[in-house]
């Protein structure tokens, strides 16, 4: 012993982890032992107990778990637990044919009080008992456990692709950090393990009712042998004895197996939610008044029937009458408070003072407003999701995009329907949209199949169609392909949308001043030749306003910084400086929209249409209205080429048109990029498979 201890040590074990190690070896020689080694009657009669006990917990623990996953052991433990019943069995129909003779404490008390008491020592009866009870757990429960263990198994197989799709939006929506994404991808894995398991271990406890049957007939054939040829007992006594104990050992296994096969039934049965098995039951169906009145009213109806029972079914009605009468009473209460929390006009209007520039109220950089049913997802005291999600949104944009969006300012607003929400920004909407708490908003990407039933609309931030389902459609909606999204992820992902969207408005000269701090940790002495000896403060902030328009990230400030200081002698005009720098951010910007080392297939420009381009910048007159419509018009069907081909819808141009291409097409066709070919690298090739103003 001392040498497994030291083992154990040696990988870094402690005392207490090295009992757990050793448990379940040690629990199924136990058991393998109790197959083949003799056990005196006293030893039964604490394992039996022992086997009772361990299925009562069990059952307990599946009662009390609020999803499967919070015992995710149940499958071995389905395992050990008929491995030790079957143990048990051979243990007992040992001694029972060897003492049996003796009398019927002879197997032990346990045995003896399931004969006598629960039976009344009639083996007829205790007989019938025992195949009922095989029949229901055979039958009824664990047929239909493994059913459900087996369908659950292929939804969550199917629901897989739904659900890592719906960790990735969430992962990149910058709703959870990678390590979230990796727990959360672990935890669905598991949920198909466990499925999995559960469908097979089902197949033990099917067994054991089968074998439970076989181990009766052999006792009860085997015990008229024993009793008749070796002790010289007579047909009927022996019959009697070896019966009666044969159905009292049968009861002591049964009657535990069918406690555990109703604990697998729980637990593969429950729907997922944050609360137990007893939390649903009286929360679903004690909670609606007026299903009690009518069920009051149909047992009231047959208590008054003549030769009917009558005092029982008036004693319910009465039951569920009161129960209807108190719930109808609650909610009047709850509604009153309500209605009594809200100020009235009066109350809401103080007495006029004289005004100061404390009643000046400045306009929130970033806002939300919510109605009145979204505030739950925004109260702090309530532990509102919505608060952590856009803490994470907030910190995913600074580590992308490379400065600190304003902290959002949350209020609620009781001009609003409840569900509705509106994103400001500088008091001015920029979003809106409605979330519907506890239900889920399942969004078709393209390539979902199947309807489902709800409120249909729009995803906010992508405007993909979207259908608002309730919770108990989840998973159907996972299996079909949906992208399935509480509410509070919604209104993030709608937020996180429109910061990228509005980065350039919402960098001023705050939050320059604080992004050269931040630099100057790390480089001081560029940052002081650059600002503001070569360029002032205002015309780095609208270099770095005119990169966020096309969505290019400044986390390289060194890289901005250096550039600028390398053309600043020559121009400090914004826009020639912001070609510049992307140049020198060229390859950064590629593998943005063109990821990857492959050839790269994107959208060109046809050469005549070029140089009627460049004609036109030359005389310094913009472009022609009809050049201006077929430009976009033609891009447009570029892109629906592209797109539906599943390229990137990337233009490239010679590097003196893409500002003004860029300017011109973005405002028509946000879905276009317009890249300059001195911005690609020199290694990586390109393929033109569109054209604009030509044939391919």
């Amino acid at each position: 012993m001392n040498a497994v201890s030291a083992m154990f040590q040696r990988v870094g074990l402690s005392q207490s982890g090295q009992l757990k190690v050793l448990a379940g070896p040690v629990l199924i020689i136990m058991i393998l032992a109790m197959m083949v080694l003799p056990l005196p009657p006293f030893v039964l009669d604490m394992l039996f107990t022992f086997n009772i006990a361990l299925s009562i917990m069990v059952l307990l623990v599946s009662m009390f778990t609020t999803k499967p996953l919070d015992f995710a052991a149940f499958p071995a433990v389905l395992l050990f637990s008929t491995l030790l019943r079957l143990s048990l069995n051979v243990a007992s129909t040992r001694v029972v044919l060897l003492n049996g003779h003796n009398g019927g404490d002879a197997a032990g008390q346990v045995i003896e009080a399931f004969a006598e008491f629960l039976v009344g020592g009639n083996f007829a009866v205790g007989l019938v008992v025992f195949i009922i009870l095989v029949v229901i757990n055979f039958m009824v429960i664990t047929k239909g456990a493994g059913r459900i263990a087996e369908v659950g198994a292929r939804f969550v197989l199917d629901a897989m692709p739904g659900k890592q799709m719906a960790i990735d939006a969430d992962l990149n929506a910058g709703l959870i950090d990678e390590t979230q994404a990796k727990h959360r991808r672990s935890e669905v894995s598991q949920e198909a393990d466990f499925y999995g398991s559960m469908d097979g271990a089902s197949k033990f406890v099917r067994g054991d009712a089968i074998a439970g049957i076989l181990i009766m007939v052999i006792n009860i054939i085997g015990g008229l042998i024993v009793g008749v040829a070796q002790h010289g007992m007579d047909v009927g006594t022996a019959a009697h004895t070896y019966t009666l104990l044969t159905i009292g050992d049968g009861l002591v296994a049964q009657i535990p197996a069918l406690v555990i096969s109703t604990a697998a039934g729980v637990t593969v049965s429950r729907v997922n939610t944050e609360q137990d098995v007893g939390q649903q039951l009286l929360g679903q169906l004690f909670t609606n008044p007026q299903v009690l009145v009518l069920a009051a009213g149909v047992l009231g109806l047959l208590g008054i029937i003549p030769g009917m029972p009558n005092l029982v079914f008036l004693f319910f009605t009465a039951l569920l009458g009161g129960l209807a009468w108190w719930l109808i009473r609650q909610k009047r209460a709850i509604e009153a408070e309500e209605a009594s929390t809200v100020p009235t006009a009066a109350a809401a209007t103080p007495e006029a003072g004289e005004a100061s520039w404390d009643d000046v109220q400045l306009v929130d950089p970033l806002g939300l407003e919510v109605g009145h049913r979204l505030i739950s997802l925004v109260d702090q005291q309530q532990d509102g999701e919505l608060l952590r999600r856009i803490k994470s949104v907030r910190k995913k944009f600074a580590q992308e995009i490379g400065f600190l969006p304003p902290v959002v300012h949350i209020r609620d607003n009781l001009s609003f329907s409840p569900h509705h929400y509106r994103i400001t920004l500088n008091g001015v909407m920029i979003g809106e949209g409605e979330a519907w708490p506890g239900q889920f908003l399942a969004i078709d990407p393209g390539q979902a199949s199947g309807s489902l039933s709800g409120r249909e609309t729009r995803d906010p931030a992508f405007g993909l169609p979207a259908t608002w389902i309730d919770a108990e459609q989840r998973d159907q909606a996972q299996v079909q392909g949906y992208t399935v999204v509480d509410a509070g992820t919604v209104v993030a992902t709608h937020l996180n949308h429109l910061l990228t969207h509005h980065s350039s408005d919402m960098l001023g000269r705050t939050e320059t001043q604080k992004l050269l701090d931040r630099v100057k940790q790390d480089s001081p002495q560029l940052v002081d030749d650059v600002v503001p000896k070569l360029v002032s403060m205002t015309t780095l902030m609208r270099v770095l306003q005119h990169l966020l328009e096309e969505d290019v990230s400044i986390r390289d400030m060194r890289t901005i910084l250096e550039t600028i200081a390398e053309h600043a002698a020559n121009t400090t005009d914004a826009l020639e400086l912001t070609a510049a720098v992307r140049l020198a951010l060229g390859r950064a910007i590629t593998q943005q929209h063109l990821p990857g080392n492959e050839p790269a297939d994107v959208i060109g420009l046809d050469g005549q249409l070029e140089q009627m381009l460049m004609q036109a910048m030359s005389n310094g007159g913009g472009l022609e209205p009809g050049l201006a419509e077929t430009l976009v018009h033609q891009a447009d069907q570029a892109i629906a080429n592209q797109e539906s081909r599943g390229l990137p819808t990337v233009l490239v141009v010679q590097h003196a048109l893409r500002p003004l291409l860029s300017r011109f097409l973005r405002r028509r066709l946000d879905r276009l990029v317009v890249l300059s070919q001195a911005e690609i690298p020199e290694e990586r090739h390109i393929r033109v498979t569109a054209m604009i103003g030509g044939q391919r």
